[in-house]
């Protein structure tokens, strides 16, 4: 069957990218082996921000008593917790499978893409050909090569997500977005919870002011960091359930013990349920790119140009399948990217592109452009502000002072460069300088502006105020 267009992968790049071309009645192929979707509405962005939900709750009532209001008898129902996420999760399914229905133009084909040659792919048994095939196969957990890993039922950020009995004690291997979300949700579950991280601090990526900072207000409710330390064995627990040996029905009597390296020399940790958290690599291999003739990096990441072309003429990648990242903002983005060069005759690239993004922890940590260490890396001579929000009235008003606001400015020109919110709703903070240096504006002009009165935003007046030249 030949077509206009082909997309493996309906990811949040595929998705809109296939129901556009569909809207302008060209012929077109979507496969998906799961879901549709792809990992921000399935096993992502959805069902985890969905669960955060509620460990916000639990927190509130929890702590009701810091702001004069007495709840007793509080306790977390996680079965109810999971069950409504899968309502969240099924209803956005739906409305993709809406989406696909409602165009006669586009037909879903369920199964496994492999390529046949550079223009042509099985699924199942059908031939599949088109000048134009866009892969959107996204990413799935980077399992390490830990000794003795597969000899216990770990969790991944999918079956985490299933669990209907609460971990008494939560072990947790990367201090990356992954597991400091479902390590702080699972905290303020109630469970006892342990993160192991291979760096110096955690979010290797961010400055390390506004990591300790991200580190001390997660500290403060109880999770314990072991940094530097590096994972090398984990045994078997000592008893299991005779129960099945599914996360959902594991029993509470399990131990998993963990084998650290750190900077105090080894250790044993001994929790009842491991996460394993260490990153993410691209979907690739089953798609036997080999036969198309499409480069990949030593990752299995497709190579792409800044308009997101392969090597392989008629053949695109958008999303997590070619690197960089890892956002389903990004993801759609390509598709804009993608849709606006080869139907609007535009001339858009990825080069330069500012992005934003946020780590849903309480506080947010909401960032766009280039941090410090990354300003200072690439040579620029630097003004940086620096406000804490305990400074700010909002946020002392509702006792939520743990973080601060930080921007880093070009000194030759006052543009910003790069910016870290880490406060409550830190990311839809951050939108605000994004759209500033978006437009190339200096950041002068919010020292000028009229904040209300009291707004978390009303702190980027002493952030302005606070900008200084640094060495």
């Amino acid at each position: 069957m030949k077509y206009d267009a082909i997309i493996i992968g309906s990811g949040q790049g595929g998705n809109p990218l296939a129901y556009n071309l569909a809207d302008r009645g060209w012929s077109v192929a979507l496969i998906e082996k799961a879901h549709l979707g792809g990992t921000c509405i399935n096993t992502g962005c959805t069902p985890t921000k969905t669960m955060v939900a509620s460990a916000q709750v639990a927190h509130y009532a929890r702590n009701a008593a810091r702001w004069g209001v007495r709840a007793s008898g509080v306790s977390v129902d996680l079965p109810a917790i999971v069950a409504r996420k899968d309502k969240v999760v099924h209803s956005f399914r739906e409305g993709q499978q809406r989406r696909v229905d409602t165009r006669k133009s586009l037909r879903l084909y369920r199964g496994r893409a492999r390529f046949v040659g550079p223009h042509q792919l099985r699924v199942g048994d059908e031939l599949l050909e088109s000048e134009r095939i866009f892969i959107d196969t996204g990413a799935r957990p980077d399992i390490p090569h830990l000794a003795g890993l597969e000899t216990v039922d770990y969790l991944t950020n999918a079956s985490i997500m299933e669990l209907r009995e609460l971990p008494e004690h939560l072990l947790v291997l990367g201090g990356g977005y992954i597991g400091l979300e479902f390590g702080q949700m699972f905290r303020r579950f109630g469970s006892q919870v342990t993160v192991v991280h291979n760096s110096g601090q955690i979010l290797s990526r961010e400055d390390a002011d506004v990591a300790a900072e991200l580190t001390k207000a997660l500290e403060s409710e109880g999770i314990r960091f072991l940094l530097n330390a590096h994972a090398t064995r984990v045994e078997k627990p000592v008893s299991k359930s005779p129960a099945s040996k599914s996360p959902a029905s594991k029993s509470k009597d399990g131990r998993i013990s963990l084998a650290v390296d750190g900077s105090d020399g080894p250790t044993a940790l001994v929790g009842s349920h491991l996460l394993v958290a260490t990153g993410r690599k691209p979907s690739t291999d089953e798609l036997d790119l080999d036969k198309a003739g499409v480069e990949t990096d030593q990752g299995g990441f497709i190579k792409v140009n800044g308009r997101l072309e392969t090597n392989v003429p008629g053949i695109w990648a958008l999303g997590d399948v070619k690197g960089g990242p890892a956002f389903t903002h990004i993801s759609y983005n390509d598709f804009q990217i993608i849709y606006g060069n080869l139907v609007e005759g535009k001339d858009l690239s990825t080069e330069n592109r500012i992005v934003p993004y946020s780590v849903f922890t309480d506080p947010q940590l909401g960032g766009v452009g280039m941090t410090e260490k990354e300003a200072r890396k690439k040579g620029y001579k630097l003004k940086i502000g620096n406000t804490p929000m305990s400074s700010v009235a909002r946020a002392i008003e509702r006792d939520e002072t743990a973080g601060l606001m930080k921007i880093v400015v070009d000194a030759s020109n006052d543009r910003i460069l790069g910016a870290s919110i880490l406060a409550t709703e830190g990311g839809e903070l951050v939108q605000i300088l994004g759209t500033l240096m978006l437009a190339g504006l200096p950041y002068t002009l919010l020292k000028g502006a009229i904040y209300i009165h009291p707004t978390l935003a009303e702190g980027f007046f002493g952030l302005m105020e606070s900008v200084q030249p640094v060495d």
